[in-house]
């Protein structure tokens, strides 16, 4: 549940999977991650960090879910936030994102939850590539939504195949619909360098 998988032929394809799989790629990937991430030009932590700044104070506490090796939590830290925690399923990565000292937190949560979170103990809750295909499904959305204060501003991103496939938007809709949460911004920029790819990062407020 980190963030995405597949820059090139060596990596899997931005493909719905078992999360048994999931795990298994990342736990493989886990060791040349951040450089094979480097050399693809991976810039969308950055450009959620830097969405986040107009609505999120420097010190507010922020969850950085499916944090991988930290590569997000990295982001948050250069655009000046400074309590960060940091949540998993891979023991893999996070003992690369221990590594980096930047989480005030980390732990290794389970598939298709919000491991040890309670309702409204974030009021920011930053998801970079995560949930997305090949990593988490388009219902973990809410998931975030629940555990979320009210007011309190998620910050995540789809790249483009997961835009195309339409499932993660059907349930944002549903979720403003339902008067859950807000889009307060919305851009598609850079994702990857190479091979070519944007993300669109969004801001939601949770009413």
């Amino acid at each position: 549940m980190t963030q995405d998988s597949n820059l090139s032929t060596k990596f899997p394809l931005w493909v719905p999977r078992p999360v048994e799989e999931t795990l298994e790629i990342y736990a493989d990937w886990a060791a040349h991650y951040d450089a094979d991430l480097a050399e693809a030009g991976y810039d969308t932590p950055r450009r959620i960090a830097a969405a986040l700044k107009p609505y999120v104070q420097p010190g507010d506490r922020i969850l950085d879910f499916g944090c991988g090796t930290g590569l997000s939590g990295l982001a948050l830290r250069q655009a000046g936030f400074t309590t960060i925690d940091g949540l998993d399923i891979s023991a893999p990565m996070l003992e690369k994102a221990q590594a980096r000292g930047l989480y005030a937190n980390l732990w290794q949560g389970l598939p298709g939850e919000i491991t040890g979170v309670t309702a409204g103990q974030y009021s920011v809750i930053v998801a970079a590539g995560v949930v997305s295909l090949g990593a988490a499904p388009p219902e973990t959305l809410s998931l975030i939504l629940d555990c979320l204060a009210p007011g309190g501003f998620i910050g995540l991103s789809f790249n483009d195949p997961t835009v195309a496939h339409g499932s993660y938007d059907t349930v944002l809709t549903q979720e403003i619909s339902r008067s859950r949460v807000e889009l307060l911004f919305r851009e598609n920029g850079l994702h990857l360098q190479e091979p070519p790819m944007g993300s669109d990062v969004l801001i939601l407020r949770r009413l």
